[in-house]
């Protein structure tokens, strides 16, 4: 763009400088000081016509080869700012797409997170009222019954002959008897020991023992009936934190719990009590199952038996007829012998022995 600019000017240039030079040329022929040579004048004035003809041609090539240049330049621009704005504009859905799948995400923990909240809320409110604390173990140790043992080995709020309703009574086959299982949950007393400073631990570890066999002690009068249920029965905790600290810090509750023939069980030992009693049942249902099948095969022999007697008897009726179908076929074979026999004699055919004697 500089070169034919800078060509346009030096021919201003020089056209001025002419027409100087021609009137320079007029003063001097009208002074007479010089003879003005018109062919030399013609000729620059050609040869400036010339240059001014060149130096126009070189600019409109100059100009249109800028013309393409620019315009390569603007679509090679335009073509980069496309492909770059074509990016982007992906980039920016992939992110959008992106941050729209992390704020689902956000709002279904959020969701989550606010119902754990109100079950945390409801559990609270749940162990806080006693009534319903004891419902909720209940409902614990029901639902691990229900998952372990068939429907027929056990009895939920049973009632025994004293009037009593333990939660639970399992059946087992003798000699072992019904186990009662009834579901306790110290659930204060045990806090209170959790929260107590070092001066208050003495009087909440007495108030939790106290609280732990007083349970032990009511099921122990209540539900264990000579010839009725078994000389045993369990107390579920439905706490695995509070069976913890009762086996960790509390043997001799654990002990007098022994001594009266209570056995103290968590949701977790209680599941494995359960498997146990299971196989307890169905050892006993083989067994049962067993003797049925002898009993079975003893008649099914009788039936062996019998049937084999049958058989030999059905045997002598098929050898005395064998033997009547022998004399059968020998006084058959007699028969023929003889029938064969007249039937070979030659019998005379004469008058006289047709007609008989004259008389």
């Amino acid at each position: 763009m500089e070169s034919w600019l800078i060509g346009i000017i030096g021919a201003v240039i020089g056209l001025i400088a002419a027409l100087f030079a021609m009137k320079a040329f007029s003063r001097q022929d009208d002074n007479g000081a010089a003879d003005l040579n018109v062919e030399q004048l013609k000729a620059s004035q050609a040869e400036l016509a010339g240059r001014l003809m060149q130096l126009s041609e070189d600019s409109r090539k100059s100009q249109a080869e800028l013309t393409k240049a620019i315009s390569d330049r603007m679509d090679a621009m335009t073509h980069r700012m496309g492909d770059s704005l074509k990016n982007s504009a992906e980039n920016t859905a992939k992110s959008f797409g992106q941050i729209q799948t992390r704020l689902k995400v956000i709002d279904e923990a959020q969701g989550k997170i606010e119902k754990l909240g109100t079950d945390i809320v409801g559990l609270q409110d749940i162990l806080s009222n006693k009534q319903e604390r004891g419902k909720f173990g209940e409902t614990q140790m029901n639902d691990l019954i229900r998952n372990t043992l068939p429907p027929n080995a056990y009895v939920l709020q049973a009632t025994l002959s004293n009037g009593t309703h333990p939660d639970c009574l399992i059946k087992l086959p003798e000699p072992h008897g019904d186990i009662v299982l009834d579901s306790k949950f110290p659930l204060e007393s045990y806090r209170a020991l959790m929260k107590a400073s070092d001066q208050e631990k003495p009087a909440c570890r007495k108030a939790f023992s106290v609280d732990v066999m007083k349970h032990v002690k009511a099921i122990a009068d209540k539900y264990m009936i000579p010839g009725e249920t078994s000389d045993q029965a369990m107390m579920f905790l439905p706490s695995e934190a509070i069976y913890a600290e009762l086996h960790a810090n509390f043997p001799d509750v654990v002990d007098k719990s022994h001594k009266e023939r209570v056995w103290i069980v968590s949701p977790t030992t209680l599941m494995a009590t359960l498997h146990t009693t299971r196989a307890v049942i169905k050892d006993a249902a083989i067994q049962e199952q067993a003797g049925l099948i002898q009993a079975e095969v003893g008649k099914m022999l009788e039936d062996v038996v019998r049937l084999d007697d049958r058989v030999g008897k059905l045997a002598k009726h098929f050898d005395q007829a064998e033997r009547d179908i022998k004399d059968i076929q020998t006084s058959t074979s007699k028969v023929t012998k003889r029938a064969t026999a007249i039937t070979e004699v030659e019998m005379e055919s004469s008058p006289t022995a047709i007609e008989g004697p004259e008389g």
